[in-house]
């Protein structure tokens, strides 16, 4: 079998991700997109590379790293972190401007995440209706994170957390599994690269919805990378705050 480098798979992405359409459009939940990714997936991947990333999966979902994650009641740890163009932007200045959306993802390079960033834009401008900041956050360096919101024509702000400085604050932060690189590279994937260092830490798929005291009112962290935060049950979140 001829393997696909992730540049295939991204063009996949671009196919699905328009189909999150509102306001009386076709609509494709996240979850849905996913699995039609999977499928597709999985038919131009060899059988090697997918058990081995459903091993190295399983293995984190054994470790129940999600555990150590911030929780509902939590505090937000307080940031300072560059945009896409490099300029800094606070966690007080944002909660200044009304509740935060902050959504983690593993980096502009991965296809699931790209799938939840278009989905996320999809509902941008009802959660700023509803006086909400949204904001993507990834180690990804700043110059790599304007990539990835030209690229996919996001709405909203996209944070670069070099170090994983608060990943790691709410524990959200894992190595990946070494018998994993080769694989990556494999598909076209180059991780220090994106990221400036060599350490290959990346941050649990997760999404909060923190209200003005900067309290954390929704969480969702998980180990599985292919699954994601319905957007919609992050809008019914923000919804609720008084």
């Amino acid at each position: 079998m001829i393997i696909k480098t992730y540049n295939y798979f991204v063009g996949i992405v671009q196919i699905l991700s328009p189909l999150f359409k509102q306001n009386g459009g076709i609509h494709m939940t996240l979850k849905k997109q996913i699995d039609a990714f999977e499928v597709e997936k999985k038919a131009n991947l060899s059988n090697d590379i997918l058990d081995l990333m459903d091993i190295t999966t399983d293995k984190l979902i054994a470790a129940q790293l999600s555990q150590h994650a911030l929780k509902v009641g939590d505090k937000l740890p307080a940031f300072n972190l560059p945009n896409s163009d490099g300029t800094l932007v606070s966690s007080h200045a944002l909660l200044e401007k009304g509740p935060l959306v902050l959504s983690f993802y593993r980096g502009g390079w991965c296809p699931y995440c790209n799938l939840e960033l278009h989905a996320l834009n999809a509902l941008s401008a009802e959660f700023a209706a509803h006086n909400t900041q949204l904001v993507a956050v990834s180690p990804q360096l700043p110059d790599n994170s304007l990539s990835t919101q030209n690229e996919n024509e996001l709405a909203y702000t996209v944070l670069s957390d070099v170090k994983n400085t608060l990943a790691k604050a709410c524990g959200l932060v894992f190595t990946l599994d070494e018998r994993l690189v080769p694989v990556y590279h494999q598909l076209g994937l180059d991780i220090p690269k994106a990221n400036g260092d060599n350490s290959y830490e990346l941050p649990l798929p997760a999404t909060y919805v923190i209200d003005q005291n900067g309290v954390i009112q929704f969480a969702f962290a998980i180990e599985d990378y292919t699954l994601r935060a319905e957007p919609e049950d992050i809008l019914t979140a923000v919804k609720k705050l008084k």
